[in-house]
Formats: C-alpha cells, sequence, structure tokens
C-alpha cells in the first residue's frame, strides 16, 4: 500500500496551527498584562483610602459581630468532630452473577 501524502501541505497545516496557538498565546500574554497594570492602580487608589480609616479594635467591636464570630466558631467545632475512619470493609457475597461470570468459584 502505497502512503499518498503531500508533505508540503502536512508541513504547512503544522505551521499554520503551531503559529496560530502561538499568536492567540501572545495576545493572551498582553491583555492580561494590560489588565494587571488597570488593577494595580485602581487598587492602589483604594488602599490608601482604606489606611485613612481605622479599623475597628475587639473592644469597639458590635455585638452582632462577636455574637456572629462566636456562631461560626462554634459551628466550626461542632462540625470538626464527626471524623471518618478511613477504613473501607468490602464483603465478598456469592451472587448469581458472580458464579456465571467466574465459573472457577
Amino acid at each position: 500500500m502505497i502512503l499518498l501524502t503531500d508533505w508540503n501541505v502536512a508541513w504547512l497545516m503544522t505551521g499554520i496551527g503551531f503559529g496560530t496557538v502561538f499568536t492567540i498565546l501572545c495576545l493572551l500574554v498582553i491583555i492580561l498584562t494590560v489588565f494587571s497594570a488597570i488593577t494595580k492602580s485602581t487598587t492602589k487608589a483604594t488602599a490608601v483610602k482604606a489606611i485613612d480609616t481605622p479599623a475597628k479594635t475587639i473592644a469597639e467591636a458590635s455585638e452582632l459581630d462577636k455574637a456572629a464570630v462566636a456562631t461560626a466558631i462554634y459551628l466550626y467545632q461542632k462540625s470538626k468532630g464527626d471524623q471518618e475512619s478511613g477504613v473501607l470493609t468490602i464483603k465478598k457475597t456469592p451472587t448469581p452473577w458472580h458464579a456465571v461470570l467466574n465459573e472457577r468459584l
């Protein structure tokens, strides 16, 4: 059997494929770099605003904040106590399907 392949067309298609992928990757890098520069400039402005406003201390926290933290800690501790053993027990039980599929047993 003779393999009829036009190698010029095969190499051309391979080059077009690799070129397309490489071009798309380069465009993606450029787009992500631009978005990164945009977000860095906007986060610097918000970071300056955040520094100007003082954070609440524990003494200044409201009762609602304290209740939310206490509830979260309670629910976390409650869910943490349910530990599984991690041991699987497989019991072999003879079935008619098993007898048909494995006649030696």
